[in-house]
């Protein structure tokens, strides 16, 4: 393919990436100007995000941490240097992606933007009455926590049947809670209390014993050698479980906690968090919890009307804060909100406003699909914030899939032609109408009109969602169509994921596909993520006389020297691990006895090396049939069965987790923005999916603000009008193209410029 490009300017002008190998980079050389706004395009898995992340800003971040002694470097996580041959020129690198923020609730946007310290600091100064320094507003610390809640806000109402069986003895196993069971840890710390009958049944306890054994507050005491804590069963609980809950991982341990304990604002707080001090103290009426519950575009305007001269620059700084989140679509947060409940998109949005009132020029800011999650209306408010950082002076790089934000682009890099295997070259660098004329997949995409659905399908029932007001939402009647393609639109924040969460989790037959990210190690494949891996095992046991546990690296099969990973890792102390293909194996993860086995001729190592394509026609029957169908539904022929899930894309294992949930034959799927991290050839080819999966009976539900399914809905549900307190009513009911035909709204006004 012929590479068209602009001339870029030599010397130290530009970022020099040469020779690059990274995931499926295929020794790539390329020049990215600095202090310039460059977009990287490409189908999904044709490696972009390996290209700027993987290289570009890996290396610089490992550079910088490289800068400090050994001894810091040691307490830092250890970083190898990517496989690229040569990098010149590169500056800091700031990493602004989707990835979600901690699940911790004493994050929330206030602390996590800083905006809560400018307006504890606010509060310091002008207060009535006077409460303290700003530490005194703060409910991360004992100065400023209510006492009750600690300063969370919440309290737990325990059901204590589900912590113990008061008929039961602690030697019987009376304790219920995980990891409490007779002879554990735990629970000798109760059985060796000489204040306690392990063999009496609780029902029987005096109220001494019962408040020994329940609330006792921790003291210190040694056990079997050895200094620990003594405390009462639902002090601990209540310590280990239910202070943690947001950030609990392990499934049944967090089903016990949702069967455990009801939460409620607390009782003292009211949910404010502070003690009566801090929660009473006003400025201008106003009390610091009434200030972090308002919507911040609401918030920005009471800043605004202070006036006060010797809070000035603070004044000044909080209200910039407050207008950089305005400026990115979050007016309607509030500072209260917890940082875990946070989309991939929003969490994105508000670590930029960290950056944007910085001092530092010629940074480089990396950012990864910046507008997920936006409506097609808001898009422009982000492009000048983008336009922004590099008007003062920084290198933005930007992995993108929308025509929007190319079209500010000063440079395009176009990565393919194809995905995996088929991907990894530059097919095109340069300006925009260079790209267009390209013969590239993104060149021939850019300028197609998005088409509307010509004729509805017959809806075979509806779902009554009556009266939703859950967050901002104001009593909301609707139906739901069933039997057809059903799109919910609207600008972020106007209610949408609220109306359909309330009106449809938890029904019978209904499959929620939300848009938390799929965990998975290097142990983690397509394989084992979509269910595929299972049946295999299945058949090469059965064909062979062996048990299934041998065809699996993770379990009796795994290569004893590598446990099963392929490669052997070498721990440098504070230097990047080296890992070295497992000399025993070759990589192939898998005993030698096991290779002896064949299904289809064809080894299990050799199966979990197949394209999703290629083993598509080798596993042609049952269970396997099913899955694979469906991995080449979704776009993913490319996909090795044993690919690491780490080396996955963020479209790719969106894709995947949606594989993985089709897998439960619901009557009703629910989509949360399907398309985040895909082309626009790939959201061709999802709309497509999407389709056949309608005529197959199911009734689909997609959440979702790209105006090429819009489209081809056969019903939208658009709601709003705006976000916040603006939006929470459904602004239109009806086909797409009554909505071009008959309303105003703001997706209406989008999708009749889109349509050709």
């Amino acid at each position: 393919m012929t590479i068209t490009t602009n001339t870029i300017a030599d010397g130290h002008d530009v970022i020099r990436v040469r020779g690059a190998r990274v995931n499926n980079l295929r020794s790539v050389d390329v020049d990215l100007p600095k202090r310039r706004l460059t977009v990287f395009t490409g189908v999904s898995g044709s490696g972009k995000s390996s290209l700027v992340f993987g290289v570009v800003a890996a290396e610089s971040q490992r550079l910088i941490n490289e800068t400090y002694s050994t001894f810091v470097q040691s307490f830092m996580p250890s970083m190898a240097r990517p496989e690229v041959d040569r990098l010149d020129n590169l500056s800091a690198a700031i990493v602004v992606d989707q990835e979600r923020m901690g699940a911790n609730s004493r994050s929330t946007v206030g602390t996590a933007t800083d905006a809560y310290s400018l307006l504890r600091l606010l509060f310091s100064r002008l207060s009535t009455p006077y409460v303290g320094p700003s530490g005194a507003f703060s409910f991360n610390l004992p100065e400023g926590m209510c006492p009750t809640c600690e300063g969370t806000g919440r309290a737990a109402a325990v059901d204590e049947t589900q912590l113990v069986d008061t008929s039961k003895s602690l030697a019987q196993g009376a304790i219920l809670a995980p990891n409490f069971n007779v002879d554990s840890w735990y629970w000798k710390q109760f059985a060796n209390n000489p204040n306690l009958d392990v063999d009496k049944p609780l029902r029987d306890y005096s109220a001494d014993e019962w408040q020994e054994f329940m609330h006792a507050p921790a003291r210190r005491e040694k056990y079997a050698g050895i200094n620990t804590n003594y405390e009462g069963l639902l002090v601990k609980v209540k310590r280990m479980y239910l202070d943690k809950a947001a950030e609990l991982k392990q499934a049944h341990i967090k089903a016990y906690v949702e069967r455990l304990a009801t939460f409620v604002d607390c009782p003292e707080c009211g949910g404010a968090r502070l003690n009566e001090s801090a929660r009473t103290a006003t400025v201008h009426g106003v009390t610091i919890a009434e200030c972090t519950a308002m919507q911040v575009d609401e918030l920005r305007s009471w800043v605004a009307a202070i006036e006060d001269t010797e809070v000035a620059p603070v004044v000044a700084n909080l209200s910039e804060m407050l207008g950089a989140l305005v400026e990115v679509g979050l007016g309607y947060l509030s500072l209260d909100r917890e940082s875990g409940t946070l989309s991939g998109g929003e969490a994105q949005r508000v670590k930029m406003v960290r950056h944007l009132g910085s001092s530092l020029t010629d940074i480089t800011y990396v950012f990864d699909e910046p507008t997920v999650g936006l409506h097609p209306h808001d898009i422009d408010r982000m492009n000048g914030l983008l336009l922004a950082l590099r008007d003062k002076g920084n290198t933005v790089l930007v992995v993108e899939h929308k025509p929007e934000v190319m079209a500010i682009a000063d440079h395009l890099v176009d990565l393919g032609p194809g995905a995996g295997h088929d991907g990894g070259t530059v097919t095109y660098h340069g300006d925009l109408a260079g790209l267009r004329s390209s013969a590239t997949i993104t060149g021939e995409y850019l300028d197609r009109r998005n088409t509307v659905r010509d004729t509805a399908r017959e809806r075979s029932g509806v779902i009554e969602i009556r009266g939703a007001s859950s967050h901002n939402l104001r009593d909301v009647d609707v139906e739901i169509p069933l039997g057809v393609l059903t799109v919910v639109t609207g600008v972020a924040g106007s209610g949408k994921s609220s109306l359909i969460q309330e009106g449809l989790a938890g029904r019978d037959g209904v499959q929620i596909v939300d848009q938390s990210a799929i965990r998975g190690s290097r142990r983690s494949n397509p394989a084992t993520y979509s269910g595929l891996l299972d049946p295999i095992r299945t058949a090469f046991a059965k064909a062979n006389g062996v048990k299934a546990g041998l065809f699996s690296a993770n379990s009796d099969g795994a290569c004893p020297t590598c446990g099963g990973q392929g490669v052997v890792y070498t721990d440098l102390a504070m230097m990047a691990g080296v890992a070295t293909r497992c000399p025993d194996c070759e990589g192939r993860r898998f005993r030698p006895e096991v290779l002896q086995y064949t299904l289809h001729d064809l080894t299990i190592d050799q199966v979990l090396a197949l394209p999703v394509a290629e083993a598509a026609q080798v596993f042609t029957t049952g269970v396997p049939k099913r899955i694979l169908g469906r991995l080449l539904d979704v776009g993913l022929p490319y996909l090795t069965l044993g690919q690491p899930l780490t080396t996955l894309s963020g479209g790719e294992r969106q894709r995947l987790k949606l594989v993985s949930s089709m897998g439960a034959d619901a009557a009703t799927y629910v989509l949360d923005e399907p398309t985040s991290g895909l082309h626009l050839k790939d959201t061709e080819n999802l709309v497509a999916m999407l389709h056949r999966l309608v005529d197959q009976g199911h009734s689909l539900v997609v959440i979702e603000h790209n105006l090429a399914v819009i489209g081809q809905a056969d019903w939208i549900i658009d709601v709003g009008p705006g976000a916040g307190h603006e939006g929470g009513t459904v602004v239109f009911e009806g086909t797409p193209a009554q909505m071009i035909e008959s309303s105003d709204t703001l997706t209406a006004q989008h999708l009749r410029r889109s349509v050709g």
